[in-house]
């Protein structure tokens, strides 16, 4: 008993000790504030069970600390809400933002429609990061359309639909399955914020019901497996999705919608906002920006090889994204960043930049800005000076413009969540 014992609280202590170091890693690099829904803890309730470290899907986003759960990485939680679940003692409530930083969120209704008639939300943009809940919302919004389409016909589309991922896609499925006449745009590639996920992370956690396929049998799967899941179902359907078409306006006329986009201008009874909540990529406003070399994501780090690559920011997905350039076959790759450090990526990231920058196969260029590409090479300012660098290839990592005023400018309602449900 005694030996088994002595193993229990050494092992205790062994994951103590990588939750305070998890902690510690988050704190020192500013990453303190979950992007969405996440957990908040009791600690007069907690009992310290590690019920909900081992139920979250992500793992190392929770750690007893203290005899205490923590919430120790706060910028890797997309808000499953299985923590909750499985805590016995109800000791966590999940909520958005937090007492630092606010989360906007859209006020909805039950059926998922703003305070402007025929204008719905579903998904991420409303608070929904998982694909289950967010799949289920698309579907459950169709149904509420469909009421809503049934009492004026007109000349109009029934509805348009706002993006193709999870929720988008699952509310595309749904209008198809309906009837309805329907335009679903995505103004990047499929899956929406789904693509930008890492390589290789588990994207689903238990079945989804969608439209027409009815339920999935996937309990957990891949990024990939799951775009390649959706493409099939796509051309099994002809779902017909629009891609590279970005929402630049909606404008509500007396009976209907005008939604125009990058490439035309539709009329619609009703529209569906399932957009992600990075918004748009932001961009770096200099001249020779709209070159075909520019892009706003690494895919495949492999079609770089042999090219000179330039990564614009300073963020973990920037840091990624170099390191793996920089790991091709005679791929030259400079990182710019117009900060003085890498104060907001993760340590191990910001060491194998350090690793990548001593071993020669990464540039790094701080306190630095683009100020114009061309055809084959960029202008970068440094410190004061201006360096012209050749280039094949620009991929901007800096982050996205969040759709809070897009949806303010639509007439959506927006609160700000301080650590509330």
């Amino acid at each position: 008993m005694a030996l088994i014992w002595g193993l229990y609280w050494s092992r205790r202590a062994t994951q103590q000790r990588r939750s305070l170091r998890a902690l510690w890693t988050a704190t020192e690099a500013g990453l303190t504030d979950p992007p969405s829904l996440h957990p908040v803890i009791d600690p007069a309730r907690c009992i310290g069970c590690r019920s909900c470290v081992t139920a979250c899907p992500e793992g190392d986003i929770l750690g007893v600390i203290d005899g205490k759960a923590r919430l120790v990485n706060p910028t890797h939680c997309i808000g499953h809400g299985a923590c909750k679940q499985a805590c016995p003692t109800k000791a966590i409530d999940l909520v958005f933002g937090s007492e630092r930083r606010g989360v906007d969120i859209p006020i909805v209704s039950p059926n998922f429609e703003t305070n402007v008639p025929g204008i719905f939300i579903a998904g991420e943009l409303g608070g929904m990061g998982l694909i289950r809940n967010a799949a289920e919302q698309g579907r459950q919004a169709m149904a509420a359309i469909v009421k809503l389409c049934a009492v004026s016909a007109g000349p109009y589309l029934d509805v348009v639909i706002v993006g193709g991922g999870p929720a988008g896609f699952s509310a595309s499925l749904a209008a198809l399955e309906r009837k309805l006449r329907f335009v679903t745009v995505e103004q990047e590639s499929r899956g929406g914020t789904v693509a930008h996920y890492p390589r290789g992370k588990i994207v689903v956690t238990s079945p989804v019901k969608l439209a027409i396929v009815g339920k999935t049998r996937i309990r957990e799967t891949t990024k990939e497996a799951l775009l390649s899941f959706w493409e099939d179902i796509e051309q099994r359907t002809r779902l017909g999705i629009q891609y590279s078409e970005r929402v630049e306006s909606i404008t509500a006329e007396t009976d209907h919608f005008v939604v125009r986009t990058s490439r035309a201008v539709y009329r619609t009874r009703a529209v569906l906002l399932a957009i992600g909540r990075r918004g748009t990529p932001r961009r770096l406003d200099v001249p020779g920006e709209d070159l075909p070399k520019v892009v706003y994501r690494l895919i495949d780090p492999a079609q770089y090889n042999d090219r000179h690559v330039l990564v614009v920011g300073g963020g973990d997905s920037a840091i990624e994204a170099a390191v793996a350039l920089a790991e091709q076959p005679g791929t030259t790759v400079t990182l710019s960043y117009r900060g003085s450090a890498f104060s907001r990526a993760r340590e191990g990231n910001r060491e194998r930049a350090r690793k990548a920058e001593a071993s020669n196969r990464l540039s790094v260029l701080l306190e630095s800005q683009v100020v114009q590409v061309g055809p084959t090479e960029v202008v970068i300012e440094h410190r004061g000076s201006t360096r012209r660098l050749p280039n094949d290839a620009v991929i901007v990592c800096a982050g996205g413009i969040l759709p809070t005023q897009f949806l303010k400018d639509v007439g959506v309602h927006v609160e700000t969540k301080y650590g509330t449900a």
